[in-house]
């Protein structure tokens, strides 16, 4: 009797310390699971954190082909820029569309740089940094065309006919301040930016090469164009505007594996060890 009794007490000191093995294994095991859960869900965060940001860079491609397309489609429709034209239906829906233009082009410019800030070096940032603000200067001059000269046409009509002296090289005979040297320095922004911009988005090789050198030699020759009278000054804008919509389209429709390549930061190889479990 004894002899069971004792065989009866090893046997439940055995099968109590299996179940405190199996309980521990069980708590070891929902521990591992749960870490590698965690590790695959950061991955996971991870991954849609890159394609959200290359995504980003990809949609600022349509802002440069929508720009590039209105910039090139306004130039032979654009109404001539008198006095007269202020108070026209014409008036009203172009210059709007040319400030919404001006921002699409800031938004769309700062993509494609962003697409090949990598290789683009210096002159990239330089013509990044001078096109830019050409647009950011230009949408001031725009958003007085559409919001404030066609308020001004009939209280201060020769301040109106001031600012297009400016826009067409006449003589101006009222004082319009430091507004004539900074619509000056639009011009210089827009022939260096897109000449540089062009140059550098060519030897980086990322964008394709015809519409980056059309950029840059359609930029180029823009003080010759400014012999011509200003209806034809505005067809010689055209051949920038397709670039622009031509380079635009190229970002737009790249593949999202391409444009993340820039992305900085990479997942760290644990974490890629972990996608692979």
């Amino acid at each position: 009797m004894a002899t069971r009794a004792t065989v009866a007490t090893n046997q439940a000191a055995t099968n109590e310390r299996m179940n405190s093995v199996r309980k521990t294994a069980t708590i070891e095991g929902d521990k591992h699971m749960n870490t590698n859960t965690n590790r695959q869900t950061t991955v996971i965060k991870e991954s849609k954190m890159k394609i959200t940001a290359s995504n980003l860079i990809r949609w600022t491609g349509l802002s440069a082909m929508v720009a590039g397309i209105i910039f090139a489609g306004i130039q032979p429709i654009h109404p001539p820029d008198v006095l007269s034209s202020v108070t026209t239906g014409a008036w009203a829906i172009i210059t709007p569309l040319k400030t919404a233009m001006c921002l699409l082009f800031l938004l769309g410019i700062a993509g494609l740089y962003a697409r090949q800030v990598n290789k683009a070096g210096w002159l990239g940032l330089a013509g990044f940094l001078l096109f830019s603000l050409c647009w950011a200067l230009e949408l001031a001059f725009i958003f007085a065309e559409a919001f404030i000269l066609p308020l001004l046409a009939t209280a201060a009509p020769k301040f109106v006919e001031g600012v297009f002296g400016i826009f067409n090289g006449h003589a101006i005979e009222t004082n319009l301040g430091a507004l004539p040297a900074l619509y000056a320095l639009v011009g210089i922004l827009y022939m260096l930016g897109g000449l540089l911009f062009g140059i550098a988005t060519l030897r980086a090789g990322i964008l394709p090469r015809w519409p980056a050198g059309l950029l840059a030699v359609t930029a180029a020759v823009t003080p010759a164009a400014a012999l011509l009278p200003h209806e034809l000054q505005r067809l010689a804008g055209m051949p920038v505007g397709l670039a622009l919509a031509w380079l635009g389209y190229a970002l737009w429709s790249e593949r999202r594996e391409q444009a993340s390549e820039l992305l900085p930061g990479k997942v760290s190889p644990q974490l890629s060890q972990a996608a692979a479990e």
